[in-house]
């Protein structure tokens, strides 16, 4: 969220991937979704747009994927979630995607925890000791700060729990293990951010489109506007767009923030948003964030895009400048 030739091939790889993987060194796009945790969708599309990655194609004409580069792959889909934007990196050499991965987060990010730190969190999760993990994390903000935590421990360690997931490495429960702690101590932190002293700050109203069921990187970017000043309502993962429209009338937001992961087909998050933008009035400014590649493309978007959680102080301190 690596297969081989040899006798631990046999032990190690599905039975489905044996005769391939044997006899060409290649997985199947099944294979490579599970391995890499990059959607079949997102992979075509990436070849499509940025001529990577390049499969072969097997005796029934099916993409067949040398093992070079699902390694590639499973590198690219650390950068895009740290915030990469997929054109950009795809056709750099895997070595230097290492050296990009290695140094940290996209441009502006915090620099992450140093690794045998969030390697002693991992096993927390792996041993399902959900206290000490969320003991641990306190002890990182009372040592870094609710943006450092965010920046430094908890978006690195998302990633991780992720490629741990997509291996077969962690099993589902643990993933919500993980989720769930966080997303208890994060809710805390933020009841602690004192509200916005002036009437000038945005209103902001946080939510996920219909088929994006996860919360977590909508928590984190509440935490992050917060800290920012603005003033949040969240309404949780899944609203219909016609609730959101109704909410922001409601909650008179300046900002419509939504949240993505990979879960959803481009197609789907390139209509949701132009719905939703042509819904909205104008004065209401749409902004996305997230890891979903379709929010990383070529393609116009009708929302403004943050690369990652550290773009979102300096952009609500652009949207209060402009609005004085």
């Amino acid at each position: 969220m690596e297969a081989g030739s040899g006798n631990f091939a046999d032990l190690t790889t599905p039975p489905e991937q044996h005769a391939m993987t044997r006899a060409t060194d290649t997985l199947s796009i099944a294979a490579v979704e599970r391995d890499t945790g990059l959607p079949k969708d997102t992979l075509r599309a990436w070849e499509r747009r940025y001529g990577f990655p390049k499969p072969l194609r097997d005796a029934q004409g099916e993409r067949a994927y040398p093992l070079a580069q699902v390694d590639k792959l499973r590198v690219l889909k650390r950068l895009v979630d740290s915030g990469h934007r997929p054109g950009r990196v795809a056709g750099l050499p895997v070595d230097r995607l290492r050296r990009l991965a290695g140094a940290g987060t996209a441009a502006g990010a915090a620099e992450p925890a140093d690794a045998e730190d969030l390697g002693a969190l991992l096993a927390l999760i792996r041993a399902h000791q959900a206290e000490d993990l969320r003991r641990a994390l306190a002890q990182h903000l009372l040592r870094l700060g609710l943006a450092g935590l965010l920046q430094r421990v908890i978006a690195p360690l998302t990633v991780l729990v992720g490629e741990a997931w997509s291996r077969g490495e962690l099993q589902v429960y643990e993933e919500h293990l993980f989720s769930e702690t966080v997303q208890s101590l994060l809710r805390q932190a933020i009841a602690t951010v004192p509200a916005p002293a002036d009437d000038g700050a945005p209103r902001v109203l946080l939510t996920t489109l219909p088929r994006e069921q996860h919360g977590l990187g909508l928590l984190m970017a509440e935490a992050m506007f917060a800290l920012a000043g603005a003033r949040c309502v969240s309404l949780g993962v899944q609203t219909p767009l016609a609730d959101i429209v109704r909410a922001a009338a409601a909650q008179r937001a300046d900002i419509v923030a939504l949240s993505f992961t990979g879960v959803m087909a481009a197609r789907q998050v390139l209509d949701g948003l132009a719905e939703l933008r042509a819904a909205l009035p104008a004065r209401v400014q749409l902004w996305v964030g997230g890891s979903c590649p379709a929010l990383h493309g070529r393609r116009a978007l009708p929302a403004r895009v943050l690369d990652s959680l550290a773009a979102i102080d300096p952009a609500v301190q652009a949207w209060r400048g402009a609005a004085r």
